[in-house]
């Protein structure tokens, strides 16, 4: 039985389609929402277009979950550049802090976590490939994530600060911990994978 069907007009059709915006809310939830108004947008020619089936997603939540993803990908370029980022980051202990990249520390290593291996995802998807901050879940995040290109921002952040944030996350931000997924050492090579490739 479909929950939605034959899309018309909109001038005829919105009290029909508000009524089964709030049927498909209570049969299925917020996901098939999102999937019948991103097709209530953009049908404006009366043809017949969404088709949401009892249990099902279907191809329909497929195409709407590509749309969204194709916008954020399309987006997220606006955190390039923000330049400086105001930020009210809580600071390192003072002997963490004034830590130093290690000479242990492996850049190579570093950008093998960074733009792939991180978990739960590499750290590219919200920082982006060249650090600036507009990776694809970039956009989806307030406050956008740190731009590590930007020296007015990263001037006075130093490696212990960046280690500490890291490991710990950042309250407040999309910035989770990581000092149950990675080691110390690993963290050490991402922040000095970052510092050589990005902060120029």
């Amino acid at each position: 039985m479909a929950i939605a069907k034959n899309f018309g007009p909109y001038s005829q059709t919105c009290s029909r389609q508000g009524q089964e915006v709030r049927e498909a809310h209570l049969k299925h939830g917020p996901r098939v929402i999102l999937a019948i108004l991103i097709a209530q947008a953009i049908d404006t020619s009366g043809h017949n277009f969404l088709y949401i089936r009892r249990g099902i997603m279907g191809k329909t939540f497929i195409f709407s979950f590509t749309l969204v993803m194709i916008l954020l990908m399309t987006t997220a370029s606006y955190a390039r550049g923000i330049c400086p980022q105001p930020r009210n980051t809580k600071s390192a202990p003072a002997g963490t802090a004034k830590m130093d990249v290690p000479k242990s520390a492996d850049a190579k290593a570093g950008k093998t976590i960074f733009q792939k291996t991180a978990k739960p995802m590499a750290c590219k998807m919200c920082h982006g490939s060249k650090g600036e901050g507009d990776g694809k879940l970039g956009a989806t995040l307030n406050p956008v994530p740190r731009n590590f290109a930007c020296s007015a921002t990263m001037a006075d952040v130093s490696p212990g600060q960046m280690f500490w944030i890291i490991k710990n996350g950042s309250k407040g931000t999309g910035m989770i911990a990581h000092g149950k997924s990675l080691k110390e050492k690993e963290i050490w090579d991402v922040v000095k994978y970052i510092r050589s490739e990005f902060m120029q």
